[in-house]
């Protein structure tokens, strides 16, 4: 195997037909949560995808320099999306100052992308503590060992302060004040299916009151 990099018309020259199926109007669920519900179960029990939960969650900060990362799903239902994180990280200071989002799944096993924006507010309290409970002893520990997004001046401060946790909590561990969690409601939904010829499948689902407009849009 090659270690030299690719050159800037190799990584031009990367491309592949997508072929594997479409995304017809008439096979979509009236309401985006169900058509979501169907995706994320198939991407679920697709051995090539690893952690179908993961997502991009792309947020503004106060100067509006967009910010995006990984982080996973923990919860759907028909009042929207939930994960959980520092609510004093990077993430959580942005959605304080502009409390608005995206997320991106990109399936690319099954050549699917969902897009999904909206408002965001944070999680009761109570639902909270019960889903950090939820956690691994380790990573329950992790979340008081870092103060997340701050600049460190190495991993063995990490170490330390997890071994500090680890003393402090020597039974049960409660989550710290900054950990939380946030749902966002969904304005828009956008389901990606590739095409060949990179003629997309491109549906919207678009918030209009009560109900949905459903839209094609031009890949």
């Amino acid at each position: 195997m090659s270690t030299d990099p690719l050159s800037a018309a190799q990584i031009a020259a990367l491309r592949r037909d997508y072929m594997q199926r479409g995304l017809d109007e008439a096979d979509l669920a009236p309401d985006p949560f169900q058509q979501f519900a169907r995706w994320f179960q198939e991407a679920h029990d697709c051995p090539a995808i690893a952690e179908p939960n993961a997502m991009v969650l792309s947020t503004v900060s106060p100067e509006g320099q967009p910010h995006a990362r990984f982080v996973l799903l923990k919860g759907f239902d028909a009042d929207g999306l939930v994960f959980f994180t520092n609510r004093a990280s990077e993430k959580g200071r942005d959605l304080e100052a502009n409390p608005r989002a995206a997320l991106t799944f990109g399936w690319i096993a099954q050549e699917r992308q969902v897009r999904i924006e909206g408002a965001v507010s944070p999680t009761p309290r109570a639902a909270v503590e019960a889903y950090f409970q939820t956690r691994p002893r380790g990573s329950r520990l992790g979340a008081w060992a870092s103060a997340q997004s701050d600049v460190i001046p190495g991993r063995a401060l990490l170490e330390q302060k997890l071994a500090e946790a680890d003393a402090r909590f020597p039974d049960e561990v409660p989550p710290p004040e900054t950990w939380g969690g946030y749902r966002l409601a969904p304005e828009r939904f956008e389901f990606w299916q590739g095409r060949a010829n990179r003629l997309h499948d491109r549906l919207r689902y678009r918030k209009n009151g009560a109900g949905w407009i459903i839209e094609r849009l031009a890949p």
